[in-house]
């Protein structure tokens, strides 16, 4: 079975918790489904360790220049504290490349900052932390500034840096992890707390392991 790959870009002060949700539930919860079909690489500027915001060190999986859009069925970005500056811009020019091939992106928090800043957000909805954050980019598109926790068009996902599972159902439902009606009760359960999703998630995964017995 060929595996399906997200890859995660990593950097010094990556915030981990904004992505936290997303990730866990890409491994987690499709290794309950169908063993092995989903996978996450993360990936950095070189194979050089980097530490995280939370403190965790990371030493990346492979290196940017050898990330190509047709090995990857999404490109997650996360905010950092160097994304106002340019060390980061590789990841949002390997961003453009990702949607340009037609292979989705998914930002959070300061990494809108750096899609607008390479153009990415200058004709496509979007959100961010709010409005103001991406005014200081000079971009074009503060007309396509949407007042939600995460906004998807397209091939791009956006969100605040305070949204980590609005972002992950966004990127769940993108990738087809869940049947809308599963991610509904998934984003009830971790989303507000509501004991009504755990029961939807519980059933779906009896089914799944019958499906899988039988």
């Amino acid at each position: 079975m060929t595996k399906k790959t997200v890859h995660v870009a990593v950097y010094d002060t990556f915030a981990d918790w904004e992505i936290g949700a997303t990730t866990a539930h890409i491994n987690r919860t499709t290794w309950q489904r169908e063993p092995g079909t989903w996978q996450t690489k993360t990936v950095g500027l070189t194979t050089d360790p980097i530490t995280t915001l939370g403190g965790m060190r990371i030493v990346p999986d492979m290196a940017l220049a050898d990330l190509t859009p047709a090995d990857s069925a999404m490109l997650i970005l996360a905010g950092a504290d160097t994304w106002e500056g340019d060390e980061l811009m590789p990841f949002a020019a390997k961003a453009r490349e990702f949607l340009a091939a037609g292979v989705p992106v998914a930002a959070i928090c300061g990494a809108t900052l750096g899609l607008a800043k390479e153009g990415l957000l200058d004709t496509r909805e979007h959100t961010s932390n709010v409005r103001e954050f991406l005014l200081y980019s000079g971009y074009a598109g503060a007309e396509n500034y949407v007042e939600e926790a995460a906004v998807t068009d397209g091939d791009l996902i956006t969100a605040g840096g305070t949204s980590p599972f609005e972002f992950a159902r966004e990127a769940l439902g993108r990738l087809g992890v869940y049947e809308p009606h599963v991610l509904d009760g998934w984003y009830r359960l971790y989303g507000h707390s509501d004991p009504a999703g755990w029961m939807v998630l519980a059933e779906y995964e009896e089914q799944r392991s019958v499906a899988h017995a039988g």
